[in-house]
């Protein structure tokens, strides 16, 4: 059975991090590569961070069935995982570590079953996520807004994952998260 891990969490509540940590300490994991129609970051490779599409190219895999999910998480801004990439991951003989937001994660979770691993990281309040979203620098006020209201949309989802993980501080969250993944992939 081809197995997938899901990490999923409001934005700033340390998900990156945990899952970076965990692709360089578990070889059999390998990132699962999203498609998105936002604009590159500086830092941010097209093939290695994303797969940088067009509206236009979006639309058009799915048109052509080619997501196993995907969803508008901005305004007009769209992600999905194709599923060539898990295929890709699969033929390496690896597991997909997917890294996704909520919707995108219920929705793999639901068409994966028994075969996703769904972990929600939650942040200890949206207090903190408000200080490590500024600390960022990253950020303007409206989108700062815009990042805290859509936390508190997916905190309301987080009872649907298979497991919750609170990040109040990092070294321990990822511990637990590394022996949930572990756990699932024996």
């Amino acid at each position: 059975m081809n197995k997938i891990i899901i990490i999923t969490a409001p934005s700033g509540a340390g998900k990156t991090t945990i899952v970076k940590k965990l692709l360089a300490e578990m070889p059999q994991l390998a990132f699962s590569i999203s498609a998105t129609t936002r604009i590159a970051r500086d830092t941010e490779v097209d093939g290695q961070d994303y797969y940088f599409l067009t509206q236009e190219d979006f639309h058009q895999k799915i048109d052509n069935n080619a997501f196993a999910e995907y969803e508008m998480v901005y305004a007009h801004k769209y992600y999905g995982t194709l599923k060539t990439e898990l295929q890709r991951i699969w033929d390496n003989n690896q597991v997909p570590m997917v890294d996704i937001d909520v919707k995108g994660a219920l929705s793999i979770k639901e068409k994966y079953h028994d075969a996703a691993l769904a972990i929600f990281i939650a942040p200890p309040t949206l207090d903190t996520l408000r200080v490590r979203l500024s600390e960022r620098g990253t950020e303007t006020q409206a989108s700062l807004e815009e990042r805290l209201g859509k936390a508190r949309y997916e905190l309301s989802f987080s009872h649907e994952f298979d497991e919750i993980v609170v990040n109040d501080e990092l070294e321990r969250a990822y511990v637990e998260v590394k022996a949930l993944v572990q756990a699932f992939l024996k």
